[in-house]
C-alpha cells in the first residue's frame, strides 16, 4: 500500500506537530518554569540586598548617633561634680561672702537619690545623686547678678531652681535672697 502524496504530506505535518508538541512539553515548558523561578529568586535576592544596604546605611547612622551620645555623656560626666569637688563647690559659694556687698547667711545641702526609670537597677559602677542646696544671702542687685553669673559659668551641671528676692528693713541697703540650686554628683 503506497501512500499518496497528500497522505505523505499529512504524515509529515503530523510528525512535525508531534515533534513541536513534544519539544514544548519536554524542554520548553520546564525551562520556562525554571527561568521564571530564577527570576523570582533574583528578585528576592535584590530585595535582600536592598534591605542589607538600608541596614548598613542605618548602622552608619546608628554608629554616628552612638558616638554623638557618647560625646554628650562624656561632656555631662565632666560637668558633673564628684565627691571632693562638691566640697570645693560649697566653699566657692561661701567664698563670695568676703565682700561687704554680699553675705552668705546659710548654705543648706539636702541630698536626694537620683531615681532610675521603671525601678530598674543600674549596672554602672557610678551612682548619680542630686543635691538640692538652699542658699540664703544678703546682697545688692549688682553683686547678686555677678554671683548668679559666677554660678552659671561654673563647669558643673547646676540648675537654679528658685530665686526669691525680698526687701527687708532690717538689712537695708541689702536685699534678702533665697536661692534653690540642684547639683548632680557622681559617687564612685
Amino acid at each position: 500500500m503506497a501512500l499518496k502524496k497528500r497522505e505523505k504530506l499529512l504524515v509529515i505535518f503530523a510528525a512535525i506537530a508531534i515533534a513541536i508538541l513534544g519539544f514544548h512539553r519536554l524542554y520548553y515548558a520546564p525551562q520556562s518554569r525554571r527561568i521564571l523561578q530564577l527570576k523570582q529568586e533574583i528578585k528576592a535576592a535584590d530585595q535582600k540586598i536592598d534591605q542589607y544596604l538600608l541596614l548598613t546605611k542605618g548602622m552608619g547612622t546608628v554608629e554616628a548617633e552612638v558616638s554623638r551620645l557618647e560625646r554628650e555623656l562624656k561632656a555631662l560626666s565632666e560637668r558633673t561634680l564628684k565627691g571632693e569637688e562638691f566640697r570645693t563647690f560649697l566653699k566657692h559659694l561661701a567664698k563670695e561672702s568676703d565682700s561687704p556687698q554680699i553675705k552668705v547667711v546659710s548654705l543648706t545641702p539636702q541630698e536626694e537619690r537620683a531615681s532610675l526609670p521603671d525601678g530598674k537597677k543600674e549596672s554602672s559602677p557610678f551612682q548619680y545623686r542630686r543635691v538640692a542646696v538652699q542658699i540664703v544671702l544678703h546682697s545688692t542687685y549688682s553683686k547678686l547678678a555677678d554671683y548668679i553669673k559666677g554660678i552659671n559659668e561654673l563647669p558643673f551641671l547646676i540648675n537654679i531652681e528658685s530665686l526669691q528676692i525680698e526687701r527687708s528693713e532690717e538689712i537695708l541697703p541689702l536685699l534678702r535672697v533665697t536661692m534653690g540650686l540642684n547639683i548632680h554628683i557622681i559617687s564612685l
